[in-house]
């Protein structure tokens, strides 16, 4: 129970004092997360018995994902990212829509494509996030010496 509460309140703490750019990571990493947790039962599913238990959490997994998603949506600034939040939205816009067809269908096939997709934005923010890092460290820093 405490080491519950523990990891919980970690994990609150991260998420508040995380950066745009560490936020948008989390969101990404946990919607490959949770596609990669439907896809194993899908494969759990095709290599047996279909457990109803098992279909279920397949499609909490994909739902969540979705939200994820929908959540990227959302955050997106039309005003400032101009053509590249348009892109988005209409990247996001199909992520959803062929994720709710994977789910009716429990379609393998197109939970992958959806989930490459989303690791390869996820490296290419990455990227950007270490390059701009970079960038502020090695800035030169201007200002009054008060040394004398």
């Amino acid at each position: 129970m405490a080491q519950s509460n523990a990891l919980s309140t970690y994990k609150e703490t991260r998420i508040k004092t995380a950066s745009q750019g560490q936020l948008l990571l989390m969101l990404y990493d946990e919607a490959i997360k949770q596609l990669d947790r439907s896809l194993e039962l899908l494969e759990l599913n095709n290599s047996g018995k279909k457990d109803p238990g098992r279909i279920e959490h397949i499609g909490k997994s994909i739902m969540k994902t979705e939200e994820i998603i929908t959540e990227l949506m959302v955050s997106l600034d039309f005003e400032q990212g101009e053509e590249i939040a348009k892109n988005l939205f209409a990247l996001y816009t199909w992520f959803n829509k062929e994720l709710l067809e994977a789910n009716i269908k429990q379609d393998i096939q197109r939970i992958m494509v959806v989930r490459d997709m989303l690791n390869d934005l996820r490296n290419v923010w990455h990227e950007i996030g270490m390059k701009n890092s970079a960038e502020t460290v090695n800035r030169e820093v201007t200002g009054i010496n008060i040394a004398g």
